[in-house]
């Protein structure tokens, strides 16, 4: 899929959803599952970026892989008022890479649960161009608004490596998803903090600034590899349970104090730039 992301932002937001498809077993199940009430519908948006090498993407998969086949994350959706949720894998680079890897799947106890985190392990490991957490939040709501469950709450889960860097500004795309009741939660990761041209060594607070919003919005860091799938299960249990830490407020302004959400426009911008010259 590739789209033009000088489009204004609603009308991108419709052909995005036109265009992402889902696997094609997807479609029966889809259709049976309409109606069916869940406490939660939950995209999983995955940053699939290049400035995370092979081995990094491999710990990341296997984070959700694994947090889905914990007994904690199955204890959490157990726990909801309706006892089920509705979730579903998206990956995310560039403005021309979203990619559903899996569809709109119910989960509603073990076996369910083993079942999502099966359909993520048999995925190959991809590593696209560029950073563009703004197609990705685009992307993702669309998925929502297609979904064929109603949640009693909509959460984004995205996670990444850097700040946006093309495509629409982040906190235009963030804002036309809050005003769809949706909430992101973000996963800043952040093992080489400041590495890369295109990279923040304040990754985090990027993310709380520009990304994160929505009722109890809140992040949770990785900042080393071996705290990959701990970090991913923690914050899977909380935004299921609906019992974030410390929330974070973000609010749907485009002055967010003194940071520059343009932050990862203006490095790109200055490396091309240095690009022509040399």
């Amino acid at each position: 899929m590739r789209v033009n992301l000088n489009l204004p932002i609603l009308l991108l937001s419709a052909i995005v959803v036109s265009f992402v498809t889902a696997p094609a077993d997807a479609q029966p199940y889809a259709q049976s599952a309409s109606q069916t009430e869940v406490d939660l519908e939950l995209v999983l948006a995955v940053d699939i970026s290049r400035s995370m090498d092979f081995d990094e993407q491999a710990l990341q998969r296997a984070g959700y892989v694994k947090a889905f086949r914990h007994p904690e994350v199955i204890a959490a959706i157990g726990s909801g008022l309706i006892g089920r949720i509705a979730v579903t894998y998206l990956e995310w680079a560039g403005t021309g890479t979203q990619l559903h890897r899996v569809p709109w799947t119910l989960v509603d106890g073990g076996d369910s649960a083993h079942a999502f985190a099966d359909a993520m392990a048999a995925v190959p490991i991809s590593r696209e161009r560029h950073t563009s957490i703004s197609a990705g939040l685009i992307t993702a709501v669309g998925l929502l608004a297609a979904s064929p469950f109603t949640g009693l709450r909509e959460v984004i889960d995205v996670s990444g490596d850097g700040p946006n860097n093309m495509g629409p500004p982040v906190l235009e795309a963030r804002q036309m998803v809050l005003d769809r009741g949706v909430t992101i939660n973000g996963l800043p990761i952040m093992l080489r903090p400041g590495g890369g041209f295109f990279n923040v060594h304040d990754l985090d607070v990027y993310y709380e600034h520009c990304v994160i919003g929505g009722p109890a919005a809140f992040l949770v860091t990785v900042r080393s590899p071996d705290r990959f799938a701990v970090a991913i299960r923690r914050k899977l249990v909380l935004e299921i349970a609906g019992r974030p830490p410390e929330p974070i407020p973000a609010t749907a302004t485009l002055i967010q104090g003194d940071y520059d959400c343009l932050i990862g426009e203006k490095l790109r911008r200055q490396r091309m730039e240095q690009w022509e010259w040399e």
